[in-house]
């Protein structure tokens, strides 16, 4: 990530994340992304740790091509029961690629991919990236737009 800060803590066995370069840094990028990543990026509760709609904590729960248009992709969020009252769908379009890597955690007890430990979407020449930090890997994908909405789990 470019802005975004996230560490492992050895000392305190955990990660230490910040937003706060990032969330500055999106009054000069926010003209140059694509209309759904800006209204997603700048949403206020987006990295209010203490909101409902804050993405960190949620689980990566499904990755899915969705219909027959070629470049479409949509990953589904399951909410943390303690935090989040709806899970998140992005649905993204125009994919040019995904990247998965593994070995953020230091110790691999989180299952699947894990959970979200904060996102980062910048500007690109297919429209955006979105990089999501999650605790035993980390998600990149490179797009023409994306939009996000709250649904309850299920969807």
């Amino acid at each position: 990530m470019k802005y975004v800060v996230v560490s492992w803590d050895a000392e305190c066995r955990g990660f230490w994340t910040d937003p706060r370069d990032y969330v500055h840094a999106l009054d000069l990028l926010r003209g140059d992304l694509p209309e759904g990543a800006r209204e997603f990026a700048t949403d206020p509760s987006h990295y209010d740790f203490y909101s409902e709609r804050c993405v960190k904590d949620l689980r990566l729960s499904k990755m899915e091509l969705p219909g027959t248009t070629p470049g479409d992709l949509r990953i589904v969020f399951s909410p943390n029961p303690w935090k989040h009252a709806a899970g998140l769908v992005i649905e993204y379009s125009g994919v040019r690629r995904v990247d998965i890597s593994e070995g953020r955690c230091p110790w691999d007890q989180d299952e699947g991919y894990g959970t979200v430990l904060l996102d980062e979407i910048l500007p690109s020449e297919a429209g955006c990236s979105h990089e999501i930090a999650l605790s035993v890997s980390t998600l990149r994908i490179e797009c023409a737009d994306l939009v996000a909405g709250w649904a309850e789990a299920g969807r």
